[in-house]
């Protein structure tokens, strides 16, 4: 069930305007931010709900509500990933939903773990090493 916001939530404390980020975009429900640390691509943003809701697992509502969000921006380019994630063991570190929109091209250099491309990688490390 959403809240309006968690105290030391800084994804709440961006969304209530009280800590700074780069927004990208705004709607009633939501905000597209840079990430902090510039993402790892130029449009990769982040889309958050304006209420606090944990994980994709949380509220269906809210969570339907952000991939529409999320979708829109996609929609802007050719290739692209939504991603979000739920726990620890699937890598989230802020435990405020949010869905990475990241922007894809053919030599972006950005493989994904379970695909093709990463297993050729690791490989290729493997027998260099």
């Amino acid at each position: 069930m959403p809240t309006d916001s968690i105290p030391h939530c800084p994804f709440c404390s961006i969304a209530q305007g009280h800590a700074p980020a780069v927004i990208m975009r705004e709607w009633p429900d939501a905000l597209a931010i840079r990430p902090r640390r510039g993402g790892v691509h130029a449009a990769h943003a982040l889309v958050i709900p304006r209420v606090h809701v944990a994980d994709a697992a949380e509220d269906p509502i809210v969570t339907g509500a952000v991939m529409a969000r999320a979708a829109e921006l996609l929609a802007e380019h050719t290739d692209g990933n939504l991603i979000t994630s739920r726990g620890v063991h699937s890598s989230q570190t802020v435990y405020h939903l949010h869905v990475h929109v990241v922007p894809r091209s053919e030599s972006d250099g950005l493989p994904l773990p379970w695909t093709r491309q990463q297993q050729d990688r690791a490989a290729r490390a493997v027998a260099c090493g």
